[in-house]
């Protein structure tokens, strides 16, 4: 671009990036200086429907209106935004099925990656023996929040749906179709839902595997966010308040998005990247040639906007949500002798009660999620337990237990990408709390940096596109000022609590796959008895 200088220097006023992150319980709009701070940020509250098929939607008009509204926000919180942003980038929550069709209209609502319908499509698919190829070429398993199983369900249960779609998105292409009147997608999720991460284009193999070959004319164009941009919309600037004309580049799925941001790429050695909030979300980046594909058929390889370079993930249905769950069961048993403890007071013991309790007396499975577990093994009927209690624990044994049942299933999902990391970069709400970070280190065995980066998934959008109007001559010069800044000291691993989770870890392992006939067991007795759960 000709009004901006390579690091960030701008030779006019144009001195702003916008990040839109649209996940899947608030929709972002971040502005960010040229040089990585962070200036103000707009959320709208998103909203989405589930039913007892299984299902999951949300309506497309309505997400591109919350989409407009956190824009406009925006503006009202920085003076002269408009004239003032030299470029916006977009990225949004991961897999699902957009359907499009004539004059860009939505045919239906979306299906989220949190809609269950295509489970029998995948128990088939799965079975197939084109299942591996598809798998050695995608890097990743088959399960019901992707594309591809969901098209591949809709082929054979609604097929009226894909009759009148012209294209299938995802929520990010979807916004960007509305900013720009553009119908595309991203290398990340075209390659692990219908390609190869190591070309990063769309592969036939992969395609007829999952029976959608007569479909091919559904799936968009794929663009590089780095290398390409088109320009706002009239349309659209009437509804953001921004001006027609300014850069719009596509960024990357969420989930690498945030990993660029918290730094996941970047610096010397193995790092590795771990989004421990609700979800878990364990990243590392590597290059194409060195990935490792386990056995099991299980995980993603997701492109990062670097040439050569991608990202190994395996992702834990529930993180935090297990330590939510055991504090409300304090908060339940006081609220029933009257007396009321907020969620922040139990959160604020948590310091207190890993502090007094002995380490790895107990494995506990981190299985809480209604709907299984997705990482390192797909199981929808894993379910959470302690095993080793006995007469002499006590409460806060519990809690230590959960917190290291999060430390143990990030260690197997990483062990499952190879070997373990040397370094991992921590962000999410597990990373404000220093009892926390040192079990996860400890489990590891691996120092932890914990990023200051506070909109990590906005922040990865924009440097996509501070790379694509020329801010910076590549990802790695942007890297070195947007993310290696932020990240804190490195916080070494306590030798005595790593070699006690070396003692327990393999306790952990042989309950996790023992337990695959009670989990198969109790979930027919749920079903015998109508209480799915």
């Amino acid at each position: 671009m000709s009004d901006i200088r390579r690091h960030g220097s701008p030779m006019s006023d144009k001195d702003i990036i916008i990040g839109i992150d649209a996940g899947t319980s608030v929709i972002k709009a971040v502005a960010f200086t040229l040089q990585g701070q962070q200036l103000a940020a707009s959320a709208v509250q998103n909203r989405y429907h589930t039913g007892p098929d299984g299902s999951a939607v949300q309506p497309l008009d309505q997400t591109w209106g919350d989409c407009a509204r956190a824009l406009r926000g925006l503006s009202d919180m920085v003076a002269g935004l408009a004239a003032r942003t030299a470029a916006i980038s977009v990225t949004a929550q991961g897999d699902g099925t957009w359907l499009v069709g004539h004059d860009n209209r939505p045919v239906g609502d979306a299906w989220l990656w949190l809609d269950a319908r295509a489970a029998p499509t995948v128990g088939r698919l799965a079975a197939l023996p084109a299942n591996r190829a598809r798998f050695e070429a995608t890097g990743t398993g088959l399960n019901t929040c992707q594309q591809g199983s969901q098209m591949a369900h809709m082929d054979a249960s609604l097929p009226g749906l894909l009759d009148q779609a012209e294209v299938a998105l995802h929520c990010k292409d979807w916004l960007y179709l509305n900013l720009t009147g553009v119908r595309a997608t991203d290398p990340s999720e075209a390659s692990f839902t219908f390609g190869n991460y190591r070309n990063r284009a769309y592969d036939d193999e992969v395609i007829a595997a999952l029976g959608l070959a007569h479909r091919r004319a559904l799936l968009p164009p794929i663009i590089d966010g780095t290398q390409i941009t088109h320009p706002l919309t009239t349309a659209a600037a009437g509804q953001t308040g921004l001006l027609a004309g300014t850069p719009v580049s596509l960024g990357y799925v969420d989930m690498v998005m945030t990993a660029l941001g918290a730094g996941v790429y970047g610096g010397d050695g193995d790092v590795a990247c771990s989004t421990v909030g609700s979800t878990g979300v364990h990243m590392r980046a590597v290059r194409w040639q060195d990935v490792h594909l386990n056995a099991e058929g299980t995980g993603y390889v997701i492109c990062l906007p670097v040439p050569g370079i991608v990202t190994q993930v395996q992702t834990n249905m529930a993180a935090t949500l297990n330590l939510d769950w055991v504090l409300g069961l304090a908060a339940d048993a006081l609220r029933d002798f009257g007396q009321e403890v907020s969620h922040r007071d139990l959160v604020a013991r948590i310091e207190g009660w890993l502090a007094s309790t002995r380490p790895g007396q107990i494995a506990y499975m981190p299985y809480i999620s209604e709907a299984g577990e997705r990482g390192p093994f797909v199981n929808a009927e894993a379910r959470a337990g302690f095993t080793g209690l006995s007469l002499n624990h006590r409460y806060p044994d519990l809690v230590r237990a959960v917190a290291e049942g999060l430390g143990h299933a990030m260690r197997d999902c990483y062990a499952a990408m190879g070997r373990l990391p040397g370094e991992l970069r921590l962000t999410g709400g597990a990373a404000r709390s220093k009892g926390l970070r040192g079990i996860l280190s400890a489990a590891i065995r691996a120092p932890v940096r914990v990023s200051d980066r506070e909109e990590a998934g906005a922040a990865g959008a924009a440097m996509m596109a501070a790379v694509a109007i020329g801010a910076y001559p590549d990802m790695n010069a942007c890297v070195s000022e947007w993310v290696t800044p932020l990240l804190g000291q490195a916080e070494p691993p306590d030798p005595a609590l790593a070699a006690a989770y070396d003692r327990i870890f393999p306790a952990f392992s042989a309950a996790r796959h023992g337990l695959v006939p009670a989990w198969n067991a109790l979930a027919a007795a749920r079903h015998a008895t109508g209480v799915i759960q």
